[in-house]
């Protein structure tokens, strides 16, 4: 049986109204134990939530695997997996009963203290992912910003770049936040124009463009190239074959570090353990979070060797929750998970069922598919008939929940890596289906 799913014409309506309630309204009287309506709930988040997302219409209440139930009951298949933070699957028995045994013990010491578990946690992580130490940090973001700090300290300290004129260069396309470091090296200026002065010191290439690449690095007060391995909140794109182990090369010819944003990418996501790991090649310092907890608590990691996480000192980093023991406990239970369950080598089987699904639909509506492993991208070839945010809605009612990126085109498929085959063949049912309609 398919999920079932209210339709386009029932949703519609309700958002519409509460986004038209006058804001002067009294908000409706909530029960603490739940049984809102969607309509009440979209109307909460309008009237007090500032506006800066743009999420499909739905309000979720309970998830348990590859599934999720609105706050009416119906049931989608989560296809978003909440952009890659729940590789596990929603509410993973394991990873819970960690969560709920240190919470029962524990949750908090700050760094001003140690506790018994982070060095547990990391001498795991160390271990696992082959290098010298671990930063812990809270979000993707945070990770992005320390792998920064880390570098330009690297190249004053260890290259003898002078002081601050340490670049770091960055590819056209990337994601990795919205603080003020990560707006200055984007190229997404619908997104970033309100919010300069820009951070100096970082440089934007083409992604994908190894001459580009070496020109940059070529400038000796060059200190890094961070860079995704495949671009998620870009477009899902993929570079070409080799790429990542010219980056190697060239970092390695110049005297450069390399870090690799595998936020989203990592942890089992496109069939490997890092995506690195399709062209065996390992990045100096390796950022990862999002499902390093299996997605029930912020938990990100910077990785590096000795000679780089020894250029920066005490009181020159610091996080509050980072390496909390509820951090620890949860994030080891996940890598564990990820390790016994085999979830990397699932990803890759159902995978290429997606892929080879995707790729039956109709060109002239689907101009593209592309990703690896369970990170794959619909281009759509957009008209004045529909468009990628069309074809989520109606994914939706349908029963499948996906959200286009912020290139507008490009649809993210990413489910949990969880999946079953029978699933997924019903996903890439709906999916086919879906497509046809238009």
């Amino acid at each position: 049986m398919f999920p079932v799913s209210r339709r386009l014409s029932q949703t519609t309506p309700l958002l519409l109204r509460a986004l038209a309630r006058p804001a002067s309204s009294a908000p409706p009287r909530l029960q603490p134990g739940g049984g809102s309506t969607s309509e009440e709930l979209f109307s909460l988040e309008h009237k007090y939530g500032a506006c800066i997302y743009k999420p499909v219409p739905v309000i979720l209440e309970r998830g348990e695997g590859v599934f999720v139930w609105d706050v009416e009951g119906h049931q989608y298949y989560d296809f978003l997996s909440a952009c890659s933070s729940l590789n596990h699957g929603h509410r993973h028995p394991r990873i819970l009963s960690a969560l709920h045994a240190q919470t029962a013990k524990l949750t908090q010491t700050s760094r001003a203290f140690h506790n018994s578990l982070l060095g547990l946690y990391e001498e795991h992580i160390c271990r696992l992912f082959g290098y010298d130490k671990v930063l812990p940090t809270n979000t993707g973001t945070e990770g992005g910003e320390t792998a920064c700090k880390l570098a330009r300290s690297w190249a004053y300290k260890v290259k003898g770049v002078p002081k601050y004129r340490a670049k770091i260069v960055f590819a056209h396309g990337n994601f990795w936040g919205r603080t003020m470091a990560a707006f200055s090296s984007s190229s997404d200026v619908s997104s970033t124009e309100d919010f300069g002065p820009y951070m100096p010191g970082f440089e934007l290439i083409p992604y994908n463009d190894i001459p580009a690449l070496e020109k940059a690095l070529q400038d000796p007060h060059t200190a890094a190239f961070m860079v995704e391995p495949i671009q998620g909140d870009g477009g899902v794109v993929v570079p070409d074959p080799g790429y990542l182990g010219k980056i190697r090369h060239l970092c390695n010819k110049y005297n450069v570090l390399w870090i690799a944003d595998e936020v989203q990418t990592g942890l089992g996501r496109t069939g490997r353990r890092l995506a690195v790991d399709h062209e065996n090649v390992r990045p100096d310092i390796l950022i990862l979070g999002k499902s390093l907890s299996g997605g029930v608590y912020p938990v990100s990691a910077v990785l590096c060797d000795d000679h780089i996480a020894s250029c920066v000192r005490v009181g020159q980093y610091g996080s509050t929750f980072g390496g909390s023991p509820v951090a620890c406990r949860v994030a080891m239970a996940a890598l564990q998970v990820m390790e016994e369950e085999k979830l990397a080598e699932n990803a890759a089987v159902m995978g290429q069922l997606l892929h080879n699904g995707l790729s039956k639909l109709p060109k002239d509506v689907v101009r593209e598919v592309r990703g690896r492993g369970l990170l794959q991208g619909l281009v759509i070839r957009e008209t004045k008939d529909w468009d990628a945010w069309k074809v989520c809605l109606r994914l939706r009612d349908n029963g499948l929940l996906a959200k286009n990126t912020s290139h507008g085109s490009v649809i993210r498929l990413a489910p949990p890596l969880v999946i079953t085959e029978h699933q997924m063949q019903e996903c890439v049912d709906i999916i086919q289906r879906t497509i046809m309609s238009f």
